[in-house]
């Protein structure tokens, strides 16, 4: 099975930040909602102008979620800085429900003072209030913060503006492993090889990533501090080290091994002590994905005779097959939530990211293909990153876990393995 053993295939040099700044990443939207919310982010007052104010990046991050429809405040005079100038009713015949207003002033130290009160047009009250007192260079992370805020105030799901994506490129001969923000801005190199990279899996807290690398040519996988820059190779035995996954506590992975003939499924402490086996299997077991809970894995098999999903107990070492539509599932991510996973499967040629209810089993597609892998869900479960791999080159996309909406990512160079970051602490 080419496709489950491509992905069990890495290096680490750390580039200048000017080389990650062609991966960077564009969003766009390409399906929205059916119903979204109005509001209207009125530019805050004294914040920089264009793009880079912190309320145009509030404003971008609201756009791209596709629940929301933006409401031109930037012609209002007089106009309002706090919420107790704001006109409810105004507003109201302007369309917005609701209104976020702000300033940004340089304070003497040179740090930045933030301010931002969001109202409810609807209700004529004022749902949060928050100010931040920064350095200079966190306006575009503060403006995510705030956009993180509106959103839960006005969707009830937590917001994830604030978390960061971590993705390979390739451009020629060269891979890099890059981090960025969840918009695509601030990309930096974290590792780069000549040698394929795949399965970048953040860590629990945000500051690991877990790799695998093939610089000496056989699969080997690293666990790479960001803070630090060091790494450490926490799968090296002999044969094929592959499919890291971390444990929700942070303390273990799961990997796939081929140590002791076929592949099969392991648990190493995450400084690469203490291998144990998880079970024994005539097939190939690989891919394993940790439920929120920790007790039990998910993990794609062909004992079956296709490649299928697969529970475990990591305790009681039960087994339960969770998908029997079609004779191609493969790459399970549970939801944060633990009440379903997102999945590859093959529809008619197509691969499609699908999703998948545990307590009904209902599965719904979520894309069209006709080549889409590697998918990555946000942490408050709304939407799922995932590569398409076609024309010979990889790109990024995501679609919310409804399948309403859709997103395109772009970027000069060929993107695929796309890995979406924790909630920050």
């Amino acid at each position: 099975m080419p496709r489950l053993l491509q992905r069990t295939l890495l290096f680490a040099a750390f580039l200048c930040a000017a080389v990650a700044a062609r991966a960077q990443l564009t969003i766009d939207i390409v399906g929205g909602a059916g119903t979204t919310i109005p509001i209207s982010i009125v530019p805050f007052d004294a914040d920089a102008g264009g793009p880079a104010a912190v309320s145009s990046i509030v404003a971008a991050d609201l756009a791209r979620s596709g629940l929301f429809k933006l409401v031109d405040g930037s012609m209002v005079s007089p106009r309002p800085v706090s919420a107790s100038q704001v006109r409810t009713g105004d507003w109201r015949a302007r369309g917005a429900d609701a209104v976020a207003v702000g300033s940004v002033r340089a304070m003497p130290d040179g740090r930045v003072d933030v301010r931002f009160d969001l109202v409810d047009a609807v209700k004529q009250q004022t749902i949060a209030s928050q100010s931040y007192l920064i350095a200079s260079n966190q306006r575009r992370a503060t403006a995510h913060k705030i956009a993180d805020v509106i959103y839960e105030k006005l969707t009830g799901d937590k917001g994830v503006f604030s978390t960061r994506i971590a993705y390979v490129t390739k451009q020629g001969p060269r891979y890099q492993l890059v981090v960025a923000d969840a918009d695509g801005a601030d990309p930096q190199v974290v590792v780069s090889s000549n040698e394929p990279i795949l399965s970048p899996r953040w860590s629990p807290e945000g500051n690991r990533l877990a790799y695998v690398s093939l610089e000496q040519k056989k699969p080997i996988v690293y666990v790479q501090n960001l803070s630090t820059g060091g790494r450490l190779a926490v799968a090296n035995f002999r044969g094929s080290n592959s499919s890291p996954a971390w444990s929700p506590d942070g303390r273990n992975l799961a990997v796939t091994l081929t140590r002791e003939g076929g592949s099969q499924l392991f648990i190493i402490d995450a400084n690469g002590g203490n291998v144990r086996r998880v079970m024994s299997s005539p097939g190939i077991d690989t891919e394993a994905w940790y439920m929120p809970d920790g007790q039990s894995l998910l993990f794609t098999s062909d004992r079956g005779g296709s490649p299928q999903i697969y529970k475990i107990n990591i305790a009681s070492g039960s087994i339960e097959r969770l998908t029997f539509d079609g004779n191609y599932n493969v790459s399970p991510r549970a939801l944060p939530d633990g009440k379903g996973m997102v999945y590859v499967r093959r529809d008619g040629g197509r691969f499609t990211i699908a999703i998948m209810d545990f307590a009904t089993r209902q599965t719904q597609t979520l894309t069209q293909g006709p080549d889409d892998e590697s998918p990555s869900v946000a942490p408050n479960g709304r939407m799922i990153l995932y590569a398409n791999e076609s024309g010979g080159g990889g790109t990024l996309a995501a679609v919310s876990s409804d399948g309403r909406v859709k997103q395109r990512l772009s970027a000069a160079l060929n993107v695929r393995e796309p890995a979406w970051g924790p909630l920050p602490p």
